[in-house]
């Protein structure tokens, strides 16, 4: 049963005004008091090894229902970096792979740790025109961690067919409040702390069934068996058939508490939620006297100090590469919104000599 953006937020109990979703997401109550509920069980000795397997199942089908891909196509993990390095494990020598200058580096290092790579650094504005013939692998981010610029996704998917290219998208800012045409790329990570409202320590791997077959299982783990509960001890090698051969054995309690965030999410749907947040932050925007933007992150140039005086105010963002980050999602209220800007626009008007000026994002 589908719920409102304004239902959903019930669930919610933070008392500050939460502007860092980009950093770590907050979780409904009911995600809330299930991990509890779990670390209880375990503190009691009555917590089941096997207990959080239905867990990690709800949210690998939420995921994959939010993505729009099929449950035999998503893996389960731990952190994104761990699916990228399958990706750069299994291209070979002189593969060239064409990354986003200044992207998250769970994204990038798996494969400038990879030798005999050629990997090239570009300006995200440039990156699709940069796809040509001697292009192998394009890995983006969706949305840029550090200031919330969405790469053109259509133009890049058209390009890397184009040319011969497969794409890997790190949907981490993303999927949770825009859509992403999750079937139509080669690869996609996803960390499931930040907008997907999880407790830290899950993360998805998503792709098509041909793309996923060229991964090599580096990581194998007894999760990944046929039987999970069958493939704990001994020879030979029995992985599972379907995407889940990658799946790495779940940390319990964060699965355990993001699948009821997953469940919230769908109910509320990625339309109305991709709504709700990009208007919040055009509201800010517009309070600022910045230009509006398309995207739920904003990054504006601040004096040092100044997320910590926001903090002392009940106001949480964060600052990441030298500019104050806010990001607005499903947990984000109007009042947030106006509290926090009523704080910032001083700030931002000392900061351009007091004529009044704005400060531009980017």
């Amino acid at each position: 049963m589908s719920i409102s953006v304004r239902e959903a937020q019930r669930e919610f109990t933070a008392d500050v005004a939460y502007l860092n979703t980009a950093t770590y997401g907050l979780p409904p109550r009911a995600a809330h008091e299930a991990v509890l509920a779990a670390e209880r069980d375990r503190a009691a000795g009555l917590m089941t090894a096997t207990g959080p397997d239905a867990s990690v199942a709800r949210s690998r089908e939420a995921f994959a229902r939010i993505a729009g891909v099929p449950a035999s196509r998503v893996a389960c993990g731990a952190q994104v970096s761990y699916f990228v390095g399958l990706v750069a494990a299994s291209l070979p020598d002189g593969a060239r792979v064409l990354v986003a200058e200044g992207d998250f580096t769970s994204l990038l290092f798996p494969f400038l740790a990879r030798p005999g790579l050629d990997v090239r650094a570009v300006p995200l504005e440039t990156i699709v025109d940069r796809i040509d013939d001697r292009t192998d692998v394009v890995a983006v981010s969706a949305v840029q961690s550090a200031d919330g610029r969405i790469v053109p996704m259509d133009g890049l998917i058209g390009a890397a067919r184009a040319h011969g290219a497969r794409v890997l998208l790190d949907a981490t800012q993303a999927i949770g409040w825009l859509p992403v045409p999750a079937d139509r790329v080669d690869w996609l990570v996803c960390g499931g702390y930040k907008w997907l409202l999880g407790p830290r320590g899950t993360a998805f791997l998503a792709g098509t069934e041909e793309a996923l077959a060229a991964l090599p299982p580096v990581g194998a783990s007894w999760y990944g068996g046929a039987d999970i509960w069958d493939s704990i001890y001994g020879t030979p090698l029995r992985l599972a058939a379907d995407a889940r051969r990658f799946d790495l054995s779940p940390a319990w309690a964060s699965w355990v508490g993001h699948a009821p965030a997953l469940e919230l999410l769908e109910r509320v749907g990625t339309p109305a939620i991709h709504t709700h947040d990009v208007a919040l932050a055009r509201r800010f925007q517009a309070a600022l006297g910045l230009p509006p933007g398309d995207s739920a992150i904003v990054s504006v140039p601040v004096p040092d100090g100044t997320a910590e005086r926001l903090r002392a105010a009940g106001v949480i963002a964060s600052v990441r590469a030298g500019r104050l980050r806010c990001s607005f999602h499903l947990t984000t209220t109007e009042d947030d919104v106006d509290r926090a800007a009523a704080l910032l626009a001083p700030v931002l008007d000392a900061a351009s000599g007091g004529a009044g000026g704005a400060v531009h994002a980017p």
